[in-house]
């Protein structure tokens, strides 16, 4: 009895979703696309083991780009939400599963020594190359500014460094998918800065000012030298160690607007 009871309640459903009818020849002009936002990160794996962890795990991300060949492959559909960002932030916005679009690269990060020295593995031309297309396609469809693609250590600093110091920022730069500092203006305020650094609370209202999530407290603690390390490792890969230095004032001067 309890089973037809099932089966009645399964058919009368099905009836009622059958016959409903939606109008819609009006749209509304107030909307835009739920994303906001492309994260970029490395596997940590090859090929195989990314598409194993990828598909079968609950981690996941819309798109996997292959090293070489630079195949892409489509594993989440963008209308749903793809499991690659966590605990993250940006721009105010938190958990950014809900607004992003996450892009994994198949490259294994880095190497460690006996020593704990880290080893970056550079990426394949053919890869950058194929995640710009990729990149270009995705802004255009979503109506995204330049700016909108991120790293996964800028949402989550504490906890990620990938893509890491090897990941072509700049490149990206040049193909007009984010802003970049211009060098005259960064060598002018430089000299300034080397004379007197701005405060530890100026670097930290610039890096939020980026959209960074950062201690405001005006204290060089452990949290707020892993945000200047992600910001320099974005945009001064040749060292990111975390100190406020003259360099990382004036380029952080130029992004985010904001002169001490």
């Amino acid at each position: 009895m309890k089973g037809l009871l099932v089966v009645l309640c399964v058919a009368l459903l099905s009836g009622c979703a059958s016959s409903l009818k939606v109008d819609r020849q009006h749209v509304a002009l107030g909307q835009d696309s739920r994303v906001q936002y492309i994260v970029v990160h490395y596997t940590s794996a090859d090929l195989s083991r990314s598409l194993d962890i990828l598909t079968r795990e609950q981690v996941s991300s819309h798109y996997l780009i292959g090293e070489s060949p630079a195949t892409i492959y489509q594993l989440v559909d963008e209308d749903r939400r793809a499991w690659h960002a966590g605990d993250s932030q940006w721009q105010g916005r938190t958990w950014l599963n809900s607004s992003s679009i996450g892009i994994e690269l198949v490259n294994q990060g880095y190497l460690e020594d006996e020593y704990g020295q880290r080893r970056w593995l550079p990426y394949k031309d053919e890869q950058i190359e194929a995640l710009i297309v990729l990149l270009k396609d995705i802004m255009l469809r979503h109506g995204l500014k330049p700016g909108a693609v991120i790293g996964h250590s800028d949402i989550a600093p504490q906890r990620k460094v990938d893509p890491g110091p090897l990941f072509p920022w700049k490149r990206l730069a040049d193909a007009g998918l984010l802003p970049w500092p211009d060098d005259t203006e960064v060598q002018a305020l430089r000299a300034g800065y080397a004379g007197e650094l701005p405060s530890v609370a100026w670097f930290q209202e610039a890096l939020s000012a980026v959209g960074y999530a950062v201690p405001l407290h005006g204290l060089l603690d452990e949290q707020t030298r892993n945000v200047i390390a992600a910001f320099q490792m974005k945009y001064r890969q040749s060292l990111y160690d975390g100190e406020p230095d003259a360099q990382t004032a004036a380029l952080l001067a130029v992004v985010s607007g904001l002169r001490s």
